[in-house]
């Protein structure tokens, strides 16, 4: 099942979050963290999300199992005057126990619903090159307008290429 998070559901499921977070990480994904990446560390990150879930700029939604939350993506709202047409897609993560089931697929579309009825009209995202979110994306209707060798490292601290998606939400045939 899949839910938008409040500020207050961060604060209340942050354990969940938190693992979720440390496993993905320790897992290789690049969400923007190099190990060593504990809980600890984790639950600070959530945290500190908190004031933008609360004010709106940031939204969350979960994926839930029995056991906790297993998926979360993130869209970020522009707070420019002239890009209020626009959001970015941000730590779409599914525990790597939780893979292969479409989990990443309905949360990004989630995401997409809540952009397309918030008034957005084009979203961005960036991903590690050659990553499983890296086919996700363009079997998801998103295009590649580029890759930026070496932008970030992953987990361990290697150097990666980084493709970078947009997706047009007034162009996107409704679902």
């Amino acid at each position: 099942m899949i839910t938008r998070l409040t500020a207050g559901d961060v604060r209340d499921e942050l354990e969940s979050l938190a693992g979720l977070l440390a496993d993905v990480v320790a897992g290789g994904a690049s969400l923007g963290f190099v190990l060593p990446f504990g809980r600890g560390e984790a639950a600070a990150w959530w945290r500190a999300q908190e004031p933008a879930v609360a004010d709106g700029s940031l939204m969350l939604w979960a994926a839930r199992a029995s056991d906790g939350i297993v998926g979360t993506v993130g869209l970020v709202l522009a707070r420019k005057p002239n890009g209020s047409h626009r959001a970015e897609i941000v730590k779409l993560m599914v525990h790597p126990g939780a893979r292969g089931d479409g989990l990443g697929r309905a949360l990004l579309g989630a995401a997409e619903r809540a952009a397309a009825a918030t008034g957005v009209s084009l979203l961005l995202l960036d991903t590690e090159t050659g990553s499983t979110a890296d086919r996700l994306y363009p079997a998801a209707g998103w295009a590649r307008y580029g890759v930026v060798p070496g932008y970030a490292t992953d987990p361990a601290g290697t150097l990666r290429d980084c493709s970078f998606y947009y997706k047009r939400l007034d162009l996107a045939p409704q679902s």
